[in-house]
């Protein structure tokens, strides 16, 4: 099979439907949602649920974006532990944002289990492996915490380690068992199919273009001349965020997220790797991560050029991390390779702004998008049925554009060479 560069292995379900013109028709609707990711179609689905009259527009095609091109690893929590957000955010609010994060994957294998949702799906847990002894003393600390709360977690020496993954050069790590793997193209579909089925219009190919405040309303113009007025506007574009709103774009740093798929793996060799069916992430400053899809191959994906890229080399440094796991796999094919975009903020935390009464925004993913956007998405919808700020787990703070942000992802490219390179001397 020849190798691709725009296609993952992800797959819609067979039910999957179009939304190209589901536009709302007249009147003034609850909400317009710009953005038909995963945030979009969660905070759709929950208001639509709450009575709320709602459209989504979305200037591709639902799933064309990072919510179904990632990784579909499924990981509750944030990159801070929760002692961490205790002391940065008070007691009280801390709190509440620990318990939030510990939810995030429920929320999401729960909406697949009462919706019937078609989505392939292992739960059973996520690794973090460390290949330092610096990393293990993180993954110690980062254990005692959830334990203290009672989440089923598990720190691993290196017997159970190197037995749970196949993989070489780890000193040991953490398992996080409400964590699993889902396939993310499905998924993205699925909340489509049922955020519709709620009663919100989806519509694709709609970019919007135009949005101004008219009296109490918004009113949102798209590239193909529809209009739409309503009482409130959610922007869920994250990495593809463009002008539409000034210096939103300007809060974030995209990044590209590189995959590449194996051939399905020989029977002797998938007994051996990640036999439990768990998801990882490695320690590294440039991580990989990696899981095993429904049809039996190995996915690995990682940091990738700046540049779009253009010929399968741009894809070497994920097959050599891959090979450096797993000798075994040095004959096996690559048959996939895929990009993404994502969002990183700089403190690596969710933001979300209100700058104006009914105009909200949301933007950083930090790499645990699936559960975090779910999550989060079924608490915007609770805001916009409400008006009460404290459905929203973070608070809402004013955008503040990066510093010298054109030269930012300057920075950053070198950034990651230099990480890198530091990560290859600690082999």
């Amino acid at each position: 099979m020849p190798a691709t560069f725009s296609e993952p292995i992800w797959r819609k379900p067979k039910a999957a439907p179009a939304f190209r013109s589901e536009l709302s028709a007249g009147g003034t609707l609850d909400a317009v949602i710009v953005g038909g990711g995963i945030m979009g179609l969660s905070t759709a689905l929950h208001a639509a649920r709450a009575g709320l009259s709602i459209q989504v527009l979305d200037a591709g095609a639902i799933g064309q974006g990072a919510s179904g091109l990632n990784g579909g690893q499924v990981i509750p929590g944030l990159k801070y532990d929760p002692e961490w957000l205790i002391g940065h955010f008070g007691q009280a609010r801390g709190e509440a944002l620990v318990a939030f994060a510990a939810s995030t994957a429920d929320t999401v294998f729960d909406l697949i289990r009462d919706e019937k949702l078609a989505v392939p799906f292992t739960r059973n847990g996520w690794i973090q492996a460390a290949h330092t002894e610096t990393a293990l003393k993180a993954a110690a600390n980062r254990d005692r915490q959830w334990r203290a709360r009672g989440a089923d977690v598990k720190l691993l020496d290196q017997p159970e380690i190197a037995a749970m993954t196949g993989a070489r050069g780890y000193l040991g790590g953490w398992l996080d068992r409400r964590a699993g793997v889902i396939d993310p193209l499905s998924y993205t579909m699925e909340l489509a199919r049922v955020a519709s089925a709620a009663g919100a219009k989806i519509a694709e190919r709609q970019k919007v273009v135009k949005l101004r405040k008219e009296a109490s309303l918004w009113r949102a113009s798209t590239q193909g001349g529809a209009d739409l007025r309503a009482k409130s506007v959610v922007l869920a574009t994250n990495a593809y965020t463009d002008g539409l709103l000034p210096g939103l774009a300007q809060t974030i740093v995209p990044l590209h997220s590189f995959q590449i798929a194996t051939a399905p793996l020989p029977a002797e060799l998938a007994a051996s790797i990640l036999p439990g069916g768990q998801a990882v992430s490695d320690s590294r400053r440039i991580l990989v991560y990696y899981r095993k899809s429904a049809d039996g191959r190995l996915v690995l994906g990682g940091r990738g050029r700046m540049a779009l890229p253009s010929r399968a080399s741009d894809w070497a440094h994920l097959e050599r991390a891959l090979i450096r796991l797993y000798p075994a796999l040095s004959g096996i094919a690559i048959e996939k390779r895929w990009f993404g975009r994502v969002a990183m903020t700089p403190d690596h935390l969710p933001h979300l702004h209100e700058p104006e009464k009914g105009l909200l925004a949301v933007v950083g993913c930090q790499g645990r998008g699936v559960g975090l956007m779910s999550a989060l998405g079924k608490r915007m919808a609770n805001y916009l049925a409400s008006g009460d700020v404290g459905q929203l787990p973070f608070p809402l703070s004013p955008i503040q554009p990066i510093p010298f942000h054109a030269f930012r992802q300057i920075g950053v490219a070198a950034t990651i060479a230099w990480y890198r390179m530091l990560d290859a001397f600690e082999r």
